[in-house]
């Protein structure tokens, strides 16, 4: 997929309630499953229908799924194979079956451990299921087999129609992400206020929210092919920008005669609004995936950083008052050089 395709609102749509549309997409393909495996008089049927909802169940988006199918069927087949060595051994001498059984659980209990837990998981499953069955029966283990990646097939199958991406729900999280936090910035530096705003909660909900991120940048990045490094630079800034948000609002508060100078401040004024100005073209380009207004906001941000270590070098004056207002300039500058670094990272994850 490209990654600087613009979001249209039916994107929205689908991904703001995307647990409603990966409910529907189970359902029917679980009805049109078991259609096909009556239809067919599939033997063994059940397993198609276990493995479409093991493998579609728990995740909803292609990057997801894509692996976790090949992994089920890799796991299968190894599993299979294993099955059917135990059930022609078992034929031969009980004991030796059991020490092959062993051998081959150690391995998948070692391997589980390992980069692909999956696939090493399903193949002590696979085992177990056709060692389960009647000695010697290698007709009814190649339908078990055959069946799940049968079913393995059919939810790729259904996961690829229309697919959800990854990439898209994080984009969209990221987007609502950083407008809240020009919402907040800009509720929590509002000149009109004459006391200090409560915004815990909503720092919190969004820290939260940000969190939850995470969960999203490794199928992401097998969508895009675009570095996990990437992925995980952007969560770590948008995370930074959060805290260092929060530190702000506490040193632009910390007292009343020291907030009353940082409010006459026009260089101060001026990062303000164009911190809120970048946040919010953030949010606008992710969904649009146009970057060019990112380059012009971080030249200006980088003529506001200048100013801003001016004044750190220029100040002076009273040391109760001087603390929260070298604090605040010092945490001004630090977001500006965040918001210009996630810049950058920005438009290496929408590149063309």
């Amino acid at each position: 997929m490209r990654p600087d395709t613009p979001l249209s609102a039916l994107h929205f749509s689908v991904y703001r309630n995307y647990r409603i549309v990966h409910g529907i997409r189970i359902a029917v393909a679980f009805v049109l499953t078991f259609l096909l495996v009556r239809l067919l008089d599939i033997p063994e049927g059940s397993w198609p229908l276990i493995t479409l909802v093991v493998v579609m169940g728990p995740i909803s988006s292609w990057g997801n799924v894509f692996p976790r199918a090949v992994q089920r069927i890799g796991g299968t087949i190894f599993g299979s194979i294993s099955g059917l060595i135990a059930l022609k051994l078992e034929l031969f001498s009980l004991p030796v079956m059991l020490v092959w059984c062993a051998v081959v659980m150690f391995i998948c209990g070692f391997l589980t451990l390992g980069k692909h837990p999956y696939m090493a998981l399903l193949i002590g499953i696979t085992l177990a299921v056709i060692c389960g069955g009647t000695p010697g029966d290698i007709h009814s283990a190649l339908w078990r087999g055959g069946d799940v990646i049968l079913g393995s097939l059919l939810a790729l199958l259904f996961t690829s129609i229309w697919p959800q991406k990854a990439y898209t729900h994080w984009r969209i999280q990221l987007s609502d992400s950083l407008l809240e936090t020009a919402k907040i910035y800009h509720a929590g530096f509002s000149p009109n206020l004459v006391e200090q705003p409560r915004l815990t909660r909503p720092l919190q909900r969004l820290l939260g929210k940000v969190v939850k991120m995470r969960s999203l940048i490794e199928p992401a990045s097998k969508e895009t092919r675009t570095p996990r490094s990437v992925f995980e630079a952007i969560q770590t800034l948008n995370r930074n920008i959060v805290c260092t948000l929060e530190l702000q609002l506490n040193a632009w508060w910390a007292s009343r005669q020291s907030h009353l100078i940082l409010l006459n401040a026009p260089t101060l004024r001026r990062t303000q609004q164009m911190t809120e100005d970048m946040l919010r073209t953030l949010s606008k380009a992710i969904v649009d995936g146009n970057t060019e207004q990112m380059a012009a906001n971080s030249a200006e941000l980088a003529s506001i950083s200048r100013e801003l270590r001016q004044l750190i070098a220029e100040a002076g004056g009273d040391e109760q008052v001087e603390t929260p207002i070298h604090g605040y300039v010092w945490l001004s500058l630090e977001m500006a050089r965040q918001l210009e670094r996630l810049s950058e990272l920005l438009r290496l994850a929408l590149r063309k």
